[in-house]
């Protein structure tokens, strides 16, 4: 089994000979720790021989700053591997909720990728973020909202974010899954790939089984929930390999 490296803020899997990238951005506070957040989808695709590299982050209310970060830390990474194989064909971007927004923000507007798959993407504001932010901010007299906002968001995605190809998953119990305003959102580029599919699941369902555990007290062995990673795993792994 290939294990887990820590290159500064990212975690890594190196197979002997990787046949694609994916780097990975997870959601919110999940990111903090991708290596177990993300454990079963990221050492199933590794298995694969696909390299991983996951970017750890506490959240903060500066997205973009947060996206340059990210892209800044992935690109070096990507630059160690390649340093040590040689070049890679195939790079995707992998993005859970907050974390697909973070690769949407990237400075490089996606070039440098073959493609972004985005699952449960998620655009809301500060306050509906965080529900104590709106009950605390006018106690305090503060008031803040993520940069940019969900509103700045989307106009910086059609203007800045060049590339064509993009698969948004959402998942069918999903109540915080925003994809739907993406894939409006992109298709007004001119040029755009971009799809939608919708698989089985909740929006915790890329999580791993043991943290489903912990917050949802519910997993099972061969339950609805485990078959709808699996598909997800399945997706994945073809978008490695075949045009998305």
């Amino acid at each position: 089994m290939n294990r887990w490296r820590r290159i500064g803020p990212v975690w890594a899997i190196w197979p002997a000979k990787p046949l694609a990238l994916i780097e990975m951005i997870g959601g919110s506070y999940l990111a903090i720790n991708p290596q177990l957040s993300y454990k079963l989808l990221l050492e199933s695709l590794a298995l694969e021989s696909i390299a991983i590299h996951a970017w750890s982050y506490v959240p903060g209310f500066d997205h973009q700053a947060q996206a340059n970060e990210a892209w800044k830390s992935l690109r070096s990474c990507r630059q160690m591997l390649e340093s040590r194989i040689g070049y890679l064909p195939t790079v995707l971007r992998l993005g859970h909720s907050l974390g697909s927004k973070l690769h949407l923000l990237a400075p490089d507007g996606g070039r440098n990728s073959r493609a972004l798959i985005s699952m449960s993407f998620n655009n809301f504001g500060a306050e509906q973020s965080i529900p104590m932010l709106r009950k605390i901010a006018p106690k305090l007299g503060f008031f803040s909202e993520f940069s940019p906002s969900p509103n700045e968001t989307l106009k910086l995605i059609r203007k800045h974010y060049l590339q064509p190809k993009n698969l948004l998953i959402s998942f069918g119990e999903d109540q915080l899954d925003q994809s739907s305003s993406l894939l409006e959102c992109l298709t007004q580029r001119d040029e755009d790939a971009s799809r939608a599919i919708h698989l089985p699941g909740d929006h915790l369902t890329p999580a791993s089984a043991g943290l489903r555990q912990t917050i949802l007290k519910e997993w099972g062995g061969g339950s609805a929930k485990s078959k709808s990673q699996k598909q997800l795993i399945k997706l994945v792994c073809t978008c490695s390999r075949e045009d998305i």
